[in-house]
């Protein structure tokens, strides 16, 4: 399973969770997405190669090869696409770098983990489960709790962010690709200490 790494080849997986198709694009389940192409942006490589039930770049991030994962398993099933490419790249679960969406948190704020619970995200769970683990980092980007107890969670998350939210996202995208060079940089406790609000 999990062996060192492949010496000059990819040394961390980033992996960014959302929902494939032009109608999720721009919902808030889609913000590990979003910042998915934020990062890819910034080095002007498209994440597009289709591998691992996922489209992705190898990218280098703060001299490190990165292999970016956007998987379009569809949220559930994320840790299908997660689990082939850390055997393939034989990646430990500490260089498995994933971005999700949190309703627990107000929209755009960023809180980095070095490990955790599900915390009642479906991806997240399809990872912890696939790898075998929950000892694996995460940097969750705040997308603000459903407006009454009564809203349907699943009908917040696939909603669009809209006026001053879809404002406020733009930033923390930006912020959360920030926190990304600075955790692969610097180290997971640098990353804390600067972006965990």
């Amino acid at each position: 399973m999990f062996f060192k790494k492949d010496a000059g080849g990819v040394s961390w997986l980033l992996v960014c969770l959302g929902n494939p198709g032009d109608k999720y694009e721009g919902t808030r389940h889609n913000v590990g997405f979003m910042v998915a192409d934020e990062v890819a942006e910034r080095r002007n490589a498209p994440i597009q190669r289709l591998r691992f039930k996922a489209l992705t770049n190898i990218l280098t991030i703060a001299g490190e090869k990165v292999l970016v994962m956007e998987p379009i398993t569809y949220m559930n099933l994320s840790g299908e696409a997660v689990r082939p490419a850390a055997d393939f790249y034989k990646i430990p679960p500490d260089h498995v770098l994933v971005v999700s969406d949190d309703t627990a948190l107000p929209v755009g704020r960023l809180r980095i983990r070095t490990k955790g619970s599900a915390g009642g995200h479906n991806g997240l769970k399809s990872i912890i489960q696939h790898l075998g683990t929950d000892q694996f980092p995460r940097l969750r980007v705040g997308v603000g709790e459903k407006p009454h107890p009564d809203y349907d969670m699943a009908d917040w998350v696939l909603g669009k962010f809209t006026g001053e939210d879809k404002k406020t996202i733009t930033a923390a995208v930006k912020r959360a690709a920030d926190a990304i060079e600075c955790i692969l940089a610097e180290g997971i406790d640098r990353g804390m200490g600067k972006f965990n609000g």
